[in-house]
Formats: structure tokens, sequence, C-alpha cells
């Protein structure tokens, strides 16, 4: 039986983590997870200010090809090591993260859509679409809260980078996706659907 992978994209706040802890909180083991916020390029040439001046919402933003190979190795059988991300310095951490090969592997990330070779890695690719005021409202409460950020720093980023590179390459990937989940998590529909998709993969022999 082959490994089914599934890439879940969308704009930031939409929802992407939501289903993928549900999928995760219904087949444990059986699902592996691998996020694209884990392969931002390292800057350890460059100051705590410098990094935080980056536009961190380009798809020049992200080792994609690492994470392409890393996601290839999985779906051959193999462990990962793949990098962490710190949001709160703006940088990569000294630590990896395993990520074990399991019969379905998700692949989760605002802009994993964008990239034409990592689509060809998916064989079901999900765009969750949710409201614009929804999702900046999400983010607030995440950055501030999660991410140790002032109300004003998430704000001016929203709007110098987070609000443009959507428009620019978030919501135009949108067309390469096989399904589009309104709401995200909260659409019940879409996602017991999701899971019929993995438990028959699951169950087959």
């Amino acid at each position: 039986m082959g490994v089914l992978t599934i890439g879940i994209a969308g704009g930031t706040g939409s929802g992407k983590t939501t289903i993928t802890k549900r999928i995760m909180e219904r087949f444990g083991d059986d699902v592996s997870v691998i996020n694209h916020d884990n392969y931002y390029k390292a800057h350890n040439e460059m100051t705590y200010e410098e990094r935080s001046q980056l536009n961190y919402d380009h798809p020049d933003a992200f080792d994609t090809d690492l994470m392409i190979r890393d996601l290839q190795m999985l779906k051959c059988g193999e462990e990962v090591h793949s990098p962490v991300y710190d949001f709160t310095t703006h940088n990569r951490s000294q630590e990896t993260k395993l990520i074990r090969p399991a019969k379905v592997i998700i692949v989760e990330g605002i802009l994993i859509l964008a990239d034409p070779q990592l689509c060809q890695e998916m064989d079901i690719r999900v765009f969750v679409d949710t409201d614009a005021d929804v999702r900046i409202l999400r983010r607030i409460v995440r950055d501030v809260n999660k991410r140790g950020r002032t109300l004003e720093s998430v704000v001016d980023q929203y709007l110098t980078t987070v609000k443009p590179m959507h428009e620019a390459f978030v919501e135009p990937s949108k067309k390469n996706a096989h399904i589009i989940i309104p709401e995200g998590g909260r659409n019940q529909v879409a996602l017991d659907m999701l899971m019929e998709r993995i438990k028959a993969q699951l169950s087959a022999e």
C-alpha cells in the first residue's frame, strides 16, 4: 500500500492547523505532519532587528527544496529531522524535529500550493478558505499570546507583508487545490469527507 500525501494550505489564520489537529486526534500514529513554517531559511548572519524586517510571507523566505527532499524521504519510509523555527527570534533554532514515516502524511503551510514541484508530491491538495477579517483576528490572538508580539507589530506586519503576499501568492494558489474548504475546521461536512478518505486509505490492503 502506498503513502497518501495530503496538502493543507490557506491564508494565515484560516484553520489549517485545526483541521490537521482533528485528523491527528482521529488517526494518531498513522498520520505524520510536515510543516512548511519550520523550513524558513536560517539567517544567522543577521541581527534580530534585521531579521524582524524580512518578508516572511514571500515564497523565497522558505527552503522549500529541503522540505521537498524531506517529504520524498518520508514517502520512501525514511525518518527525517526537520528544522525547527523559533518565531520569537525570527530564526531557526538549534533543535530539530523527528518526523516518522506514516501511511498518511500531511503537508501544511500557507504557500505549499504555490510551488509546482511541491504540488506534484501531494495526492490531495486542500485549500482552507476563510474570510480575511476572521483570519486577521485569529493571527492577532496567536501572535500576541503565543509568539510574544505586540499588537502594533502584528498589525504592521499584516498590512505591509501578510496581506499583499496573500493577494499575490496565497490566493492565486487556490487554483491548484483539488478541494476548497470554506470556514476551515468548522466545516464538519468537508472534514468528515476528508476523514473518510483517510480511513479508506488506512483500511486498504
